[in-house]
């Protein structure tokens, strides 16, 4: 079923990142970076079905070509720690064909970046796996009417009452940056995850499809339903072969406890729902309803029977474990119930959820320990000479220079090829601990492990109650449905009385 998925990195020189390189390998070409002279070669690269570079109207047509497009910001960005784009990746729904999808793609790409000034190079990714999805690097700056492009921000001096600049004691003027435009907005991210989820599901509908998504948590919907955790590219693959993953276990898991909740506050809303919407006059006594679940209809076979008699037998212990003596007492009893229930599947929602959180938690932090290593002779293999200092070597120590950095680079990058998978882990782990750890060094693995077991055994115990509230659930449905039966028979016999009176 169509997905959302949707992340957004930037990609920065200070770590490491080349925008060139990112580029060839996204489209699965061969560039040079003309910043620091090596080559990016990934024309071996399977699974790219199409590729294609969107430009805003001021930009100069040499762009469309992708080396001409990337060297251009390379080389414009002169900073060690310089951001030289923006990547959005989307996984694309699996019910549109590719060119349906290649048409998707091009829309939201041209409605929310390039129309907004954007040079997009959009790379879609497909190797038959069932994850079809689609790679766009934007770039940062805004381009002038000249198509050069433009500063990032400007300064702006403060001034005081009387309109003056103010002072530091450094000696410097008191100013603030202003962007030159809003897309490092914080409101930004949201405004992209809300556009793609919209054209999505107008594309969905469009090709007759009745699958939708929603950019939102389940918490920010307040459908009440336990999130899923995302399978990763790996995951992903090994179901799609039919080799069961922890993370799929506990998705199966998540969807099959939230389609039971769901049913289950359905069947005791409609009980109690029925009971308020019909007023009961003359109310039928517990042995009367007893007697009227007692009657059975239609029991041919001896097993019809003995699961009748089953049946009679919980709703009595139902009625004598909730000290039901009145039809009040029984809807008293169900609201009861049903209150219980919501606090219930709301307290089992809570724990999934940290259960959620803190398995991924616990599952970096395993990719953080058994990857390091691998990580650290990547990194060690990167060159050792600064590109940025080519330019003040002589024509001889240059070359050697450039070369040295090219078989450098071709070695790091054949490594990162036989061990892309631990090293990605490891740069996923590490940027999630980014996000969460507020600046703090240590993880708290065992504090963690502790929450996690602790939390567990609630959950059990709430389920353990879930479940026990569930198996409920039809002795109300029979003494409801035995009221409503007693109702017709009275009021049936009403209408007899009322018609023999008439006769006579």
């Amino acid at each position: 079923m169509a997905i959302f998925h949707l992340t957004i990195q930037v990609i920065t020189r200070g770590k490491g990142k080349s925008a060139v390189a990112a580029a060839a390998y996204r489209a699965g070409e061969r560039i040079t970076n003309e910043y620091n002279g090596y080559t990016s070669d990934y024309t071996k690269k399977t699974g790219i079905v199409h590729t294609e570079i969107l430009l805003p109207d001021n930009a100069p047509t040499s762009f469309k070509d992708r080396a001409t497009l990337w060297n251009s910001i390379e080389t414009f960005e002169g900073n060690s720690n310089a951001q030289l784009a923006r990547e959005i990746e989307f996984s694309l729904p699996v019910e549109l064909g590719m060119e349906q999808n290649i048409s998707l793609a091009h829309e939201y790409v041209k409605k929310h970046f390039v129309d907004k000034g954007m040079v997009a190079d959009v790379a879609i990714h497909d190797k038959g796996d069932g994850n079809p999805h689609c790679h766009v690097m934007l770039s940062l700056r805004p381009l002038e009417q000249d198509g050069t492009w433009g500063a990032k921000s400007r300064k702006e001096y403060i001034l005081d009452d009387n309109g003056e600049r103010i002072k530091l004691p450094s000696g410097e003027w008191k100013s603030r940056k202003i962007n030159a435009v809003d897309w490092n907005d914080k409101t930004k991210a949201e405004d992209w995850r809300k556009g793609w989820a919209d054209i999505l599901n107008k594309h969905l509908e469009q090709h007759g499809h009745a699958e939708r998504v929603d950019h939102r948590s389940y918490e920010r919907q307040g459908n009440g339903l336990i999130p899923t955790i995302h399978l990763g590219v790996a995951a992903h693959q090994m179901e799609q072969k039919g080799i069961r993953t922890e993370k799929g276990d506990y998705n199966r898991h998540v969807q099959s406890l939230n389609s039971e909740i769901k049913q289950t506050k359905a069947r005791i809303r409609k009980v109690k729902d029925w009971l308020y919407k019909h007023p009961i006059h003359n109310p039928p006594t517990i042995t009367e309803i007893y007697g009227g679940i007692a009657k059975g209809k239609n029991l041919k076979s001896d097993w019809q029977k003995i699961r009748s008699l089953q049946a009679q037998a919980k709703v009595l212990i139902f009625l004598q474990h909730n000290n039901i003596a009145s039809v009040e007492d029984f809807a008293d009893t169900v609201v009861r119930k049903n209150e219980r229930l919501k606090t219930v599947t709301d307290d089992i929602k809570k724990a999934e959820r940290r259960l959620g959180t803190l398995a991924v938690h616990l599952a970096h932090a395993e990719n953080n320990r058994q990857h390091k290593l691998i990580y650290q002779k990547y990194k060690s293999l990167a060159p050792k000479t600064d590109p940025a200092a080519f330019n003040s070597l002589n024509p001889f120590t240059k070359s050697k220079a450039v070369k040295d950095h090219e078989a450098a680079t071709k070695k790091q990058e054949a490594y990162f090829e036989k061990h892309s998978a631990e090293i990605e882990a490891y740069q996923a782990a590490q940027q999630h601990f980014e996000a969460v750890m507020n600046g703090r060094s240590t993880l708290p693995i065992s504090d963690w492990q502790k929450e996690q077991k602790e939390l567990a055994a609630k959950r059990y115990a709430l389920c353990d109650e879930f479940y026990l509230l569930k198996e409920e659930i039809p002795n109300m449905e029979s003494i409801r449905r035995s009221i409503e039966g007693l109702m017709k028979d009275e009021l049936r016999m009403e209408q007899q009385t009322r018609s023999y009176a008439t006769e006579l």
